[in-house]
């Protein structure tokens, strides 16, 4: 059973930066997929970004160039760097885990919801303007 528990979000001004933290539990191990969603209120839940432990990425072209995915496989520990924030980036962000056999294979999984069956219960991101 993998456990996922966020941290790191707040609220922030526009042009602000945030950086979150999604620590995995000790059963959680190489190699897997590791993502980033959120979800505004009234929206569906979408990707942002993805990583696996070859650190391949995948990140959505609305934060494509200022959000940025990390993990550190020693410490099962995947970050969200997120600079030049805008209002439409508030949301609940969540973290998600896939031990899908494309992962073992160093490929990575679509960036869609059904994809993770891993989850984490979410931090706040709220931008004002």
């Amino acid at each position: 059973q993998v456990q996922l528990v966020e941290s790191g979000g707040g609220s922030v001004q526009a042009g602000g930066s945030l950086r979150l933290s999604c620590a995995a539990s000790e059963y959680t191990y190489p190699p897997y997929c590791m993502g980033w969603f959120r979800q505004a209120p009234g929206k569906e839940r979408e990707g942002v970004a993805e990583i696996n432990s070859d650190s391949s990425t995948s990140t959505a072209d609305s934060v494509l160039g200022r959000f940025t995915i990390s993990i550190d496989n020693a410490k099962n520990t995947l970050t969200l760097q997120m600079n030049s924030l805008k209002p439409e980036d508030t949301a609940m962000y969540y973290c998600a885990a896939s031990l899908s056999a494309l992962c073992r294979g160093g490929y990575l999984v679509p960036l869609i919801t059904t994809a993770f069956p891993y989850w984490g219960q979410g931090t706040q991101v709220t931008v004002s303007s």
